[in-house]
């Protein structure tokens, strides 16, 4: 279990790097490029991994964890996100599907809206 846990931190570490490092090769633009690019990239990957560990049970479970956990996980959480909902689809639970997409937006901003108005009321 320990060694998991190392798996994942080192491999989050390495996303976290990939993920600034992709936005400074980005630049600054107006339109979030750099998010955007992250997450399709990321999403990619995830579906690689997880695809190949499907195909090919020689593929250790510990690559899986480093890889997909770990990298992609540092490197965006919007892979997970991806993945999740493609299986959602898979199994055929499109309601959940729509619920899963909707709540995870909606919720989203609305928690971001309400930490910038918790922060305003504490440093106003």
């Amino acid at each position: 279990m320990i060694r998991d846990f190392l798996l994942i931190g080192l491999g989050g570490a390495m996303g976290s790097m990939l993920r600034y490092g992709t936005g400074l090769l980005v630049g600054s633009k107006p339109f979030p490029l750099t998010t955007l690019l992250i997450n399709v990239s990321g999403s990619l990957i995830i579906g690689l991994v997880m695809a190949y560990s499907l195909k090919n049970q020689a593929f250790a479970a510990n690559w899986k964890l480093f890889l997909a956990t770990g990298i992609c996980g540092g490197f965006t959480t919007f892979s997970a996100f991806s993945l999740e909902n493609l299986q959602l689809v898979d199994n055929g639970k499109f309601g959940m599907f729509a619920v899963y997409i909707a709540a995870s937006v909606l919720l989203g901003l609305i928690a971001v809206w309400m930490g910038f108005k918790l922060i305003s009321l504490v440093t106003d």
